[in-house]
């Protein structure tokens, strides 16, 4: 069940999908190595763009991003894929 239960328009495919890889990135989650081993399928990445597409942290997301240190942070409770990446990155 999404977070935030609010409708609204979904996001720009290609700014979120830039900004869910960011998110692996900023919390050390390895999307290739995710891929390889079976945990992550293209249908698997597809729905975490469009949870993020949907998600109403967009502008909270940008900022928390551009103050991380790549690798070092926690998946934010906000972020819609949160419960995915730490499944990944544990």
């Amino acid at each position: 069940m999404p977070k935030d239960c609010q409708t609204r328009p979904l996001g720009d495919p290609v700014r979120h999908y830039w900004l869910a890889q960011s998110m692996a990135k900023a919390t050390g989650v390895d999307l290739v190595a995710a891929m390889e081993q079976g945990l992550l399928g293209q249908d698997g990445w597809a729905e975490a763009v469009e949870r993020c597409r949907g998600c109403g942290w967009t502008e909270g997301c940008d900022v928390w991003l551009s103050a991380q240190v790549p690798g070092a942070a926690d998946v934010p409770e906000a972020c819609e894929n949160a419960d995915l990446f730490a499944r990944l990155g544990a």
